[in-house]
């Protein structure tokens, strides 16, 4: 037999089986003989009659059809056939996730069908005894999440094989002669799946780049990025469309908007930034009230809807934020130069104004088109400064200019009493509520070749939360502009749902072992101690593990046309609009606002919805691949320190090993539990810990450990060390 002939039966075999569900589950209560269900499949050959007989009595053995009365053929359940996405385990095995279903369904490594993580896949669910999870087997695959994969070539005489880097892709690729293109051997790549025959154990695919050799930082870093298929630069056409914008400022266009050219405004962002995508204007009224303006870049006065570089803003839908690089969402002729509020030069914006009196209430409020001439451009080190002395003096050592310098006692004033309107409105929002998540964050100190010289942590201090507040108030009125409309009106929010009490339980149960505790006696009690939570750990060895964990128990924050609130802001409206230059969301908030304040009607909300989607699966994508890039450079890091004794804090309990964080540094790394030879310890998932068989000895979340670098793998990612002992 042919291979083409034999792909082809077993192509029939699989309809059959699929149309003997088909049928028995549209009809659930009632039983079939092979004619009928030969007459619903339309089968009227003998050869697939016989097949579809043979196939009956396969499946009534393996118990996924019953067999009522001889020959006659019924299903198992009313339904034993799901839809779900493929979750498959760092140890081999899956789980389905199906929306309609309880509990995920569990798939055997053998019984995986092909699928790879992500896929969505047509499921069947065995027969379910008590007390028994559900198990299944993957029967065919829908939809593949992804096709191209990272990995390293196997060159051989007339092929190559590419072994994937992830290691929840359990099968290599082949790669005929002709598909290897320019890639050597051992050389990492970009490989593209077309096929995978029935008779073939490994997938066919063609190697389309060619990212270096493993190791490599720019390899590894360009590696990461396409795990997530994420790109790393433009193509051509974009970069050429973006430099042949007209970006001059017109005065017609000018003519068109409100003119704050003379109105005392500036932006606060991080030392290292490029793009400045909001300004905060400020003036004090004769009666001693305030008007200030928040001015967000108007990227979609630049961004057209229906051109390629609209296209291609909303594919990537975010900017990514690596260790050593941004991989920006725009062009740089406009995230850097054309839409960036850069100081003295002349920008098209789009802004919320508000009169706002000495107890930060707001009495009025302006959204609309603006154009602003920056003064100054601040780092928050530098308003920081100012704020701390209210001096007009920025010293050498904190300037971002060649030297020190002095900035004018209106900008002075000007940053102080912004200050203490956003503290006044941060008070309120905690009293409302919400949820102070101020996660310390790891930075690296790197050389010219990119190499981690040394770990610091950056914390939000009083400047980031001004420049905070402000933005979430535009945020928030933006969204309570639209939302409160009537009739209702389409709009993107950022939603964020009450969190699981199920995972607010399991925290609780972790943070009792350092003596703290949850209060659940109403929604406001669980936030009140949450805060206080967040805020007891301040410094203590737990921080770092608290402020994951309860960051874990959260709801995922989304982008969506059915508002809900955001619990975590304690906003009953809430949207995106003021980072347009780096997020496709609030290019959509801009351009449906002034939609609104020109009068039209609502749009179409499923259009929206599809995009709200896209966007949150993007900013998720991103987000690994940021954690990702940080955890590559933490070990590139550590593999410098290999005979060095570190104190660490467990931070997570598996079957397999215990994870520990570094205090110094928070690089976290796996000891294996086979690697700890002074007992044999089982996991007690009970008490989040690892307890020895013969001397009881107990290795628990939360405690101190003394650890040393075991092992360092850049390629795979993965930190290991041995265990030196627990600090009493």
């Amino acid at each position: 037999m042919s291979k083409r002939t034999k792909r082809a039966k077993n192509h029939r075999k699989n309809e059959i089986t699929k149309g003997i569900f088909t049928v028995l589950e549209k009809e659930p209560n009632r039983s079939f003989n092979y004619k009928q269900i030969a007459a619903k499949l339309r089968i009227t050959d003998t050869e697939g009659r016989n097949m579809l007989i043979k196939r009956l009595g396969q499946l009534h053995e393996k118990k996924r059809i019953r067999q009522e009365n001889r020959g006659k053929f019924k299903a198992l359940s009313d339904k034993t056939i799901f839809t779900g996405q493929v979750d498959i385990t760092l140890r081999g095995n899956a789980y389905v996730l199906v929306d309609s279903l309880p509990e995920d369904i569990f798939i055997p490594g053998s019984k995986l069908g092909r699928a790879f993580h992500g896929d969505t896949v047509e499921v069947f669910v065995y027969p379910k005894r008590k007390s028994q999870k559900l198990e299944g087997e993957i029967t065919r695959v829908l939809k593949r999440r992804k096709t191209s994969f990272v990995g390293i070539v196997d060159l051989q005489k007339s092929f190559a094989f590419v072994t994937p880097t992830d290691n929840r892709m359990y099968t290599d690729i082949f790669i005929p002669m002709a598909k290897i293109g320019k890639a050597k051997d051992g050389d990492k790549v970009i490989v593209e799946i077309n096929e995978w025959p029935d008779s073939a154990e490994s997938p066919f695919g063609e190697i389309i780049e060619v990212l270096g050799k493993p190791g490599d930082h720019h390899t590894e870093i360009h590696a990461i990025l396409a795990e997530y298929g994420l790109p790393h630069e433009f193509p051509v056409e974009i970069e050429r469309f973006a430099n042949e914008l007209d970006t001059s400022i017109k005065k017609e266009e000018i003519a068109k908007r409100r003119d704050m050219r003379d109105t005392l405004t500036f932006t606060i962002d991080p030392k290292d930034a490029k793009d400045f995508d909001d300004a905060l204007s400020f003036t004090e009224l004769e009666n001693g009230e305030y008007e200030i303006g928040i001015h967000i870049a108007d990227v979609s006065h630049y961004v057209h809807p229906d051109s390629i570089l609209e296209e291609e803003a909303y594919q990537r839908a975010t900017s990514v934020y690596l260790v050593d690089r941004v991989v920006p969402m725009l062009p740089e002729v406009l995230s850097n130069n054309a839409c960036s509020l850069r100081p003295r030069e002349e920008k098209y914006t789009f802004s919320a104004i508000f009169r706002m009196n000495q107890k930060a209430e707001i009495l009025n409020q302006w959204f609309g088109r603006t154009v602003i001439n920056s003064d100054e451009r601040f780092a928050y080190e530098e308003a920081q400064h100012i704020i701390e002395t209210k001096r007009s003096e920025i010293p050498k050592e904190i300037s971002i200019r060649k030297g020190a310098y002095q900035v004018s006692k209106e900008i002075v004033k000007a940053i102080v009493s912004l200050d203490r309107l956003a503290k006044i409105m941060r008070k309120e929002r905690m009293g409302a509520g919400a949820i102070s998540f101020d996660k310390v964050e790891v930075k690296f100190y790197l050389d010219k070749e990119n190499e981690p010289k040394g770990i610091y942590f950056k914390e939000a201090k009083d400047a980031n939360k001004l420049i905070e507040e402000f933005m979430l108030l535009a945020n928030k009125k933006v969204a309570e502009f639209i939302g409160k409309q009537k009739p209702k009106k389409t709009f993107v929010y950022r939603i964020h749902d009450e969190p699981d009490e199920e995972k607010l339980m399991a925290l609780n149960g972790i943070i009792s072992r350092f003596g703290h505790s949850l209060n659940f006696r109403n929604k406001k009690t669980i936030s009140d101690s949450l805060n206080q939570l967040l805020e007891d750990v301040k410094g203590q060895k737990e921080q770092n593990l608290v402020d994951t964990l309860a960051v874990r128990s959260m709801s995922k924050a989304v982008y969506t046309t059915e508002n809900i609130g955001h619990y975590g802001l304690a906003f009953e409206y809430y949207s995106h609009f003021t980072s347009p230059i780096r997020r496709y969301p609030d290019i959509m908030a801009h351009r449906l606002l002034q939609h609104y304040l020109d009068g039209g009607n609502s749009v179409k909300a499923e259009r929206y919805e599809e995009k709200c989607r896209h966007s949150s699966d993007m900013e998720n994508l991103a987000a690994n691949a940021e954690r990702d890039s940080i955890k590559y450079m933490q070990i590139k890091f550590m593999q410098d320190h290999q005979d060095e004794e570190f104190l660490g804090v467990i931070s997570g309990v598996t079957e397999w090993g215990i994870y520990v964080e570094i205090i110094e540094n928070k690089c976290e790394g796996m000891v294996r539990i086979r690697d700890i030879k002074d007992d044999y310890y089982n996991f007690d998932e009970r008490q989040y810990a690892i307890i020895g068989e013969r001397t009881g000895k107990m290795y628990q979340l939360g405690d101190e450990v003394k650890v040393m670098v075991k092992e360092t793998d850049l390629l795979k990612r993965h930190l290991d060390f041995s265990l030196l002992g627990k600090v009493d």
